[in-house]
C-alpha cells in the first residue's frame, strides 16, 4: 500500500516565511512607536519602566529619528535612558514638576547638589541637614528664600522633592516612611540608595550652569535659560532651515496647538509651506492625527496618552474646566476679540456650583470656593493653549472653539 505524505510545496513555504517576516516587521514597528511615545512622556527612564527594554532594543532607530526630526539627543545606558528634550518655548510657565512651587524648585536644586556629593546611601534626615548647610546662602536670603525644616509644611516640601526624585529614579527607597518625617521631624527617618547615573542625567541642558564664569553669567532668568538650552546653529541657509524645522517639530510634539501668531517671520513662512508634510510625517510615526487649522496646526492624540493634561477628564476641577471652556467658546463666538474678566468667570463658576454642585466634592460647594476653582480651571485651559491671562482678564485663543456646543440638528 502506498503511503502518501502531505508536504508543503516550496511556494507555500516561501509564502509562509514572507508572511512571518511581515508580522515580525509590523510588530517591531509597533513596538518602536510605543517606545517612542513612552520616551516623550518620560524622558528619563530607568530599568523599572515597562518600556525600558523596548527603548534599548530600538535605541539606534530612535536616536536617529529624534536627532533628525527634533534635534534631540537620546542617551542609552545599561541602567537608564535619557532623552534630552528641551522645550521650544522656555518662557512657558505652565510646565514643570507636579505641585512644585518656587520654594520646592529651590529645594530640588539644593537636594541635587547634596546628592551629587553624598555617599551611595543617604537618610532623609541627613539629606535635610546637608541641604540646610547649602541653603545658608546670603543670595537666597536676599530673595526671600530661607529654610529651617522646623515647620511641618517645610518638611512636607522636602518630602515632596524626595518623592519626585524617587519617581524619576534618582533615589531608591530602602527603608522608612517619608510621611512620618513630615509629622515628627528628625524623630522619624527613611533610607535611600542614590542612583548616580540617573542623577548625572537629570539636567537637560547644553551646558551646566556652573560653567558660566561669574562675569559672563546672564543677567536675568530668561537669558540664563536661553544660554543653558541654546543649540549650535550652522551659519548657512541649510543650517538655519534645519534649526527652524527642529524648533517647529518640538512645538508640534510637546504643545497642544501651534499658532502662526506665536512664530517669528521665518518660522511662519516655513510652517505655512511645510506644515502639511510635517504633520503627515510626525502623525504617521507617532500615531497622531494632524489637524490643520486656519490659525495653525495641532497633532491630536485620540487616546490621550501623550498629554499630561486632558480635557474632558474626571473630577470636580475637570468638570469646572470643561464648563468654563464651553462658556468661553460660546462667548468668543459672539465677540471674538473681547476679554472676559476673571471676576465675571468666578461668578459663572458660582452659578455652576448651584446647578451642578451635587456632583462636585463637598469643599468645592462651600461659599468662596469658586475663586480657587476658577483660577485652577483657567490655569488648565492656559496650559492647553486655549486662552491667555493678563491683568485679571482672559482672552480666548482660536482652538477653544472645538469645545463650543453647537445647535442640535435633526436629520430625517
Amino acid at each position: 500500500m502506498a503511503v502518501i505524505t502531505c508536504l508543503p510545496s516550496r511556494r507555500l513555504l516561501k509564502m509562509t516565511v514572507v508572511d512571518l517576516q511581515d508580522v515580525l516587521s509590523r510588530h517591531r514597528t509597533e513596538e518602536r512607536t510605543r517606545a517612542l511615545r513612552a520616551l516623550l512622556m518620560e524622558p528619563l527612564m530607568t530599568a523599572s519602566h515597562a518600556m525600558f527594554t523596548a527603548v534599548r532594543r530600538h535605541a539606534s532607530e530612535l536616536q536617529n529619528w529624534l536627532a533628525r526630526e527634533a534635534g534631540w539627543v537620546l542617551q542609552v545606558e545599561r541602567d537608564c535612558v535619557r532623552l534630552y528634550k528641551r522645550p521650544a518655548d522656555l518662557r512657558d510657565a505652565t510646565r514643570g514638576a507636579p505641585d512644585f512651587n518656587r520654594q520646592r524648585y529651590v529645594l530640588f536644586c539644593l537636594a541635587g547638589a547634596v546628592l551629587e556629593r553624598a555617599d551611595p546611601q543617604i537618610t532623609l534626615v541627613r539629606l535635610g541637614e546637608q541641604l540646610l548647610e547649602f541653603a545658608a546662602d546670603p543670595d537666597l536670603e536676599a530673595r526671600g528664600l530661607r529654610f529651617t525644616l522646623e515647620s511641618m509644611h517645610e518638611r512636607r516640601d522636602l518630602v515632596q522633592v524626595c518623592r519626585f526624585l524617587l519617581e524619576v529614579g534618582v533615589l531608591k527607597r530602602v527603608a522608612g516612611d517619608e510621611e512620618a518625617y513630615v509629622q515628627h521631624g528628625a524623630g522619624a527617618d527613611a533610607l535611600y540608595d542614590v542612583q548616580r547615573r540617573v542623577l548625572a542625567a537629570l539636567l537637560a541642558a547644553v551646558r551646566g550652569p556652573s560653567t558660566f564664569p561669574r562675569e559672563e553669567e546672564p543677567a536675568d532668568l530668561n537669558a540664563r535659560l536661553t544660554a543653558l538650552a541654546q543649540d549650535y546653529v550652522p551659519d548657512s541657509p541649510e543650517g538655519r532651515r534645519t534649526a527652524i524645522r527642529h524648533q517647529l517639530t518640538r512645538r508640534l510634539i510637546d504643545d497642544p496647538v501651534v499658532y502662526f501668531d506665536e512664530l517669528d517671520a521665518a518660522e511662519r513662512e516655513y510652517f505655512a509651506n511645510q506644515r502639511g508634510i510635517m504633520g503627515a510625517r510626525l502623525g504617521e510615526t507617532l500615531e497622531l492625527a494632524a489637524e490643520l487649522r486656519a490659525e495653525g496646526m495641532a497633532l491630536i492624540d485620540a487616546d490621550g496618552e501623550l498629554s499630561d493634561r486632558q480635557l474632558p477628564a474626571e473630577g470636580t476641577v475637570a468638570h469646572v474646566t470643561l464648563l468654563l471652556a464651553q462658556h468661553l467658546a460660546d462667548r468668543a463666538r459672539e465677540a471674538p476679540e473681547r476679554d472676559v474678566s476673571v471676576v465675571e468667570l468666578t461668578a459663572f463658576v458660582r452659578r455652576c456650583a448651584d446647578e451642578f454642585g451635587r456632583y462636585w466634592r463637598k469643599a468645592a460647594r462651600e461659599p468662596g470656593a469658586e475663586t480657587e476653582l476658577a483660577l485652577e480651571a483657567l490655569g488648565h485651559l492656559e496650559a492647553l493653549k486655549l486662552l491667555t491671562q493678563h491683568q485679571g482678564a482672559v482672552r480666548v485663543r482660536p482652538a477653544l472653539a472645538r469645545y463650543a456646543i453647537g445647535e442640535a440638528q435633526i436629520r430625517t
